[in-house]
């Protein structure tokens, strides 16, 4: 097995080699929640470069070409390519800057931050070509789910779920499950929120992060932006975003108009709530098993969108006192021995 100095010779080696710079190095560019790893170097010309390193025995960088190439053909900004190499997991690509959208999000921005953001998804729904991309169907929206039980409520609360729990659970899965694929299907980023979005100097929107691409439920992208696992807005502000979005997507022939505004929220409500479930579990196995422990400050706010969604609807009632139930005085923000 490669040591990480056998990795780093490596990367450095077939950076040089794949973009003719001999004298280049490399510098940390940024991390990622999954294996990969991102590098910044100069080039002789004195602009700059970034390395993906995404070791093959853990990640694929197929896919992440494959999407990147159907994004740019739509006339969405994500990343040219230089060099790639499949068997080695390395990608050379255009550096768009480390200007993530969160951090200039403040209450006199995210509007036009928002409508930029928000007129990339509708060309990345209405333009890019979803064919022959896996389904959001059924199992892996459970499979997605089910990460809730093993690595939220046992894992990290230490909670004994009885059977009249897992029929809570199980129950309102299959109800969250039904409603996403009543929805129209369309190209899904999967992961479109704030951290994955860069502001670009011509006022343009960067696309990143974006290989594990579906073809699913129209409100998926537009919740995992709207409510956004990193930042919080107002209810009513999140609802006018949310429906202005339809009247777009209607006018685009993306949504049925038969399906009225009221329709509309309880379908990106309902996503929403299997998106937070999905990411509780999710946000816990990335301390628990890979170490990562940055994102445990995130969980009440997931948790307070999940109790949201779920305490507004009847179907989901008793779902939202078993969340209570199990996080009733709990820091969420600290690990469980």
């Amino acid at each position: 097995m490669d040591t990480p100095d056998d990795r780093a010779a490596a990367r450095l080696r077939w950076t040089r080699d794949m973009l003719h710079e001999p004298l280049l190095r490399l510098a940390p560019a940024s991390g990622d929640a999954s294996f990969r790893s991102y590098w910044r170097g100069t080039r002789g010309t004195g602009r700059s470069v970034i390395v993906m390193d995404a070791p093959p025995a853990h990640e694929d960088i197929r896919p992440w070409l494959d999407i990147a190439a159907r994004l740019r053909a739509a006339g969405l900004v994500a990343p040219e390519v230089y060099a790639s190499d499949a068997t080695l997991g390395f990608i050379a690509m255009q550096d768009l800057g480390s200007s993530t959208v969160l951090p200039l999000l403040a209450s006199d921005a995210v509007d036009a931050l928002y409508a930029r953001a928000l007129d990339a998804l509708l060309i990345m729904q209405r333009k890019v070509d979803g064919s022959g991309l896996p389904l959001y169907d059924a199992p892996r929206l459970i499979a997605e789910m089910e990460l809730l039980p093993t690595w939220f409520l046992e894992r990290h609360l230490g909670m004994q779920l009885v059977c009249a729990d897992w029929d809570t659970l199980e129950l309102a899965m299959r109800r969250l499950c039904n409603s996403a694929l009543a929805q129209p299907r369309v190209f899904v980023h999967r992961d479109y929120h704030s951290r994955n979005l860069l502001a670009l100097p011509d006022g343009g929107i960067g696309i990143i992060d974006f290989q594990d691409a579906v073809r699913g439920a129209l409100t998926y992208d537009l919740v995992s932006l709207l409510k956004d696992c990193y930042i919080a807005w107002p209810t009513a502000q999140v609802r006018r975003w949310a429906l202005d979005y339809r009247t777009r997507a209607v006018g685009a022939g993306l949504w049925p108009a038969a399906r009225d505004e009221a329709d509309f929220l309880r379908a990106f409500d309902l996503m929403g709530l299997q998106r937070h479930l999905k990411v509780l579990g999710i946000f816990c196995r990335l301390y628990y098993r890979d170490g990562k422990a940055q994102y445990l400050a995130d969980l009440p706010r997931v948790l307070g969108y999940a109790l949201e969604a779920a305490r507004a609807d009847p179907d989901f009632a008793d779902l939202a006192a078993l969340l209570q139930r199990a996080t009733a005085g709990r820091d969420l923000t600290q690990p469980r021995a």
